[in-house]
């Protein structure tokens, strides 16, 4: 039988989990976070957080990182984010992917299944996505357009995409990789998701784009082409016809 003592520490290390936990999650929905930025949304004080991170980051779950700052630098020592590893990441992606997935189908037969449903799905993806570039667009705006792509892969690696943009020499232009995709599995079962966020990175970059691979259809990278300011595809390849063969993306 356990003692009073082991009766009372076990509720709370529960409870002490359950924070963790909350921080954790709190650090996947948002992307990387100071302490500061998780104290107001979890509605617990920073030494409290701190020490949920410390054990986070014993725990090999959560890494420290500098935070990127967009726009001037004020003065002072930049805050330190924390950002889930990819351990931290795995833990969460099949229950997340599990809820995303009930979520979308849901959204599929309340609009009535077939085409409405598919439309339905899309707008909300559409709309979703839209939320995210709304974080981005003052950045982008204020740098010039062929420096836009790699802008936009600095952002998107601050939300948890892990993005990089390298030179293509023909046709001109660059090519946006992004070595994470938390929605993977979602995105498998509706490709919307990667349509909608396509769209999303043309308007941003104020140019046609041309999504080449996907990690939702088995490529190891999510790929999308971006053209040079000026530069015009001969033929626009749509995500169909890159991934023939394949689910659209």
């Amino acid at each position: 039988m356990k003692n009073r003592s082991e009766q009372r520490e076990a509720p709370a290390a529960a409870e002490a989990a359950g924070t963790r936990q909350r921080v954790a999650r709190s650090i996947l929905d948002h992307g990387p976070s100071t302490a500061a930025e998780l104290s107001v949304r979890l509605g617990l004080t920073q030494a409290a957080v701190r020490r949920h991170l410390d054990a986070l980051v014993a725990e090999g779950l959560v890494e420290p990182r500098e935070k990127r700052v967009y726009g001037a630098r004020g003065r002072g020592r930049p805050a330190k984010a924390f950002a889930l590893t990819d351990g931290g990441r795995d833990a969460f992606d099949h229950a997340y992917d599990e809820l995303a997935v009930e979520a979308l189908h849901w959204i599929e037969r309340a609009a009535g299944g077939g085409e409405s449903g598919a439309a339905a799905v899309l707008a909300f993806a559409r709309e979703r996505a839209a939320a995210q570039a709304e974080q981005y667009r003052s950045f982008l705006e204020a740098v010039a357009p062929e420096d836009r792509a790699r802008a936009l892969a600095e952002a998107l690696t601050s939300s948890g995409f892990a993005a990089a943009v390298r030179e293509v020499a023909a046709p001109a232009g660059e090519q946006l990789c992004q070595h994470h995709c938390p929605v993977a599995h979602a995105a498998q079962r509706f490709p919307q998701l990667c349509e909608a966020e396509a769209e999303v990175f043309s308007d941003l970059l104020g140019s046609h784009v041309q999504r080449l691979a996907t990690i939702a259809h088995g490529d190891g990278v999510c790929t999308t082409f971006v053209p040079k300011p000026g530069h015009v595809p001969a033929k626009p390849t749509t995500a169909t016809e890159s991934t023939a063969g394949r689910n659209p993306a």
